[in-house]
């Protein structure tokens, strides 16, 4: 093989190359990275609460699918999102405790996920864009206080939701449970755990990652966000979570600057809470506080376990 014919092969070689690499690689990280549709089998009526299901439009004109389970009058409302590859459904046991203490309760399928329409590559902005969607549907509904909202969100959809926080300033309060602290360590981890490595492979998909979502993991992760949240916020975390360790909920409320931020962390619970039905007290008594305040807690910004005792239900998904 002459000098020509080893270029002409080489340049053939690279063109297949640069095509794995802007065709193939990105296609397959979008594979690995897509969210599990769970479609919802149970409905609130499970619970005997009344609901709704209604469709709220969100970027790029998709809609999503929700419940609401409304009071018969004007009331403090919530809006509840689940994580990756969960739905409205996981968040039902939450729901009823919230319905019975008085409060409006929207339930949000991500795009993506459960009965939601879909819409490419699943991300925390593309949640926090939805629950952004979901206040704003909320909001005029007449038997909604506007003036008293709150967030609750599990995992990715907590992650999502105290980003949806740090950029308002119209919310009473924000529940965090079982988020974690960074989302490129947490993909450092999962590609780690996978054994892919790091170089070449794991950092280009990070990179390509961070440019599809077109955010940097800096900017929106909760570590970074908790500081700038203005209302109230409670960390929810499960000491025996081994998805998202203790240590992340830890690290992000090392990080809350002057945030009023409580943190819960309950024993003997793993990244699905379901030891939290005891702790519930917790909760409610924390979002009584920032409804009635119109969302200022007084009394320790960053006591360990400040919200108090009682129980917390189980929060799915």
């Amino acid at each position: 093989m002459n000098l020509p014919d080893t270029l002409a092969l080489g340049l053939k070689l690279g063109l297949v190359l640069a095509t794995l690499h802007f065709a193939l690689l990105p296609a397959l990280v979008r594979l690995a990275w897509r969210a599990p549709r769970v479609r919802e089998r149970l409905t609130p009526a499970r619970f005997g609460l009344p609901f709704e299901t209604v469709r709220i439009a969100t970027a790029k004109g998709r809609r999503l699918h929700a419940w609401l389970v409304p009071q018969a009058c004007r009331a403090p409302a919530l809006v509840l999102l689940h994580g990756w590859g969960g739905n409205a459904e996981h968040l039902l046991p939450l729901a009823e405790p919230l319905y019975r203490a008085g409060w409006s309760v929207l339930l949000v399928d991500a795009r993506n996920h459960g009965l939601s329409d879909g819409d490419g590559f699943s991300s925390m902005v593309k949640f926090s864009e939805d629950v952004e969607h979901a206040l704003a549907w909320l909001k005029v509904r007449p038997e909604v206080d506007a003036a008293r909202l709150a967030l609750v969100g599990h995992s990715v959809g907590a992650a999502a939701v105290l980003l949806a926080a740090s950029r308002r300033r119209d919310l009473a309060a924000v529940v965090s449970l079982a988020a974690f602290a960074h989302p490129r360590e947490l993909m450092r981890t999962m590609m780690s755990s996978n054994r892919i490595p790091y170089l070449p492979v794991g950092w280009w998909v990070l990179r390509h990652i961070e440019r599809t979502i077109g955010a940097r993991y800096d900017a929106i992760a909760p570590v970074s966000t908790i500081a700038c949240i203005p209302c109230p916020v409670l960390l929810v975390h499960g000491a025996r979570d081994e998805r998202v360790p203790v240590a992340d909920v830890q690290a992000i409320h090392a990080a809350r600057g002057r945030a009023r931020v409580r943190l819960l962390v309950v024993p003997d619970s793993d990244h699905r809470l379901l030891s939290l039905r005891r702790h519930q007290a917790a909760l409610l008594g924390f979002l009584r506080d920032a409804f009635a305040e119109g969302g200022r807690v007084e009394g320790d910004a960053g006591g360990q376990n400040g919200a108090g005792a009682g129980r917390v239900p189980d929060s799915g998904g």
